[in-house]
């Protein structure tokens, strides 16, 4: 009997090791973080800065690094230097987009990580908002 190979599940735990550089920042850090077909990772991209409390991020920036990479699957994160990892109405405005955005484009937004300095996380696949 042959085994198949097993997919690698893509989750929050594989993710949060890969923000540890941007989770203490002072100003906010967007990462695209572009995936292959069986969800190993391809590159990690900084692609926005804002400040303290604002980040203006937009689809087309995004998803130019996904198809760069050639990528099939997406997963965007970026850090809230107030220390809530809580989305605001904006991240939860973006997400919406991008999960629009990549359903046309045929790469799929996987989740959306916001990371704090603490620590705390907020995951919007975990929380059933994708």
């Amino acid at each position: 009997m042959l085994l198949k190979s097993r997919r690698r599940q893509l989750n929050v735990d594989n993710i949060l090791p890969l923000l540890d550089d941007v989770a203490d920042k002072r100003q906010e850090h967007f990462i695209v973080l572009t995936y292959d077909a069986s969800m190993h990772l391809i590159d990690k991209h900084l692609v926005f800065l804002g400040t303290v409390s604002a980040l203006i991020c937009h689809p087309r920036e995004i998803f130019a690094v996904a198809i760069a990479d050639a990528a099939s699957g997406i997963v965007v994160c970026h850090n809230h230097p107030s220390g809530d990892p809580n989305p605001s109405s904006e991240d939860i405005k973006t997400t919406q987009q991008l999960v629009a955005a990549g359903i046309i484009i045929g790469i799929p937004l996987k989740d959306h990580v916001i990371v704090t300095k603490s620590g705390d996380h907020f995951s919007f696949s975990n929380n059933g908002m994708l």
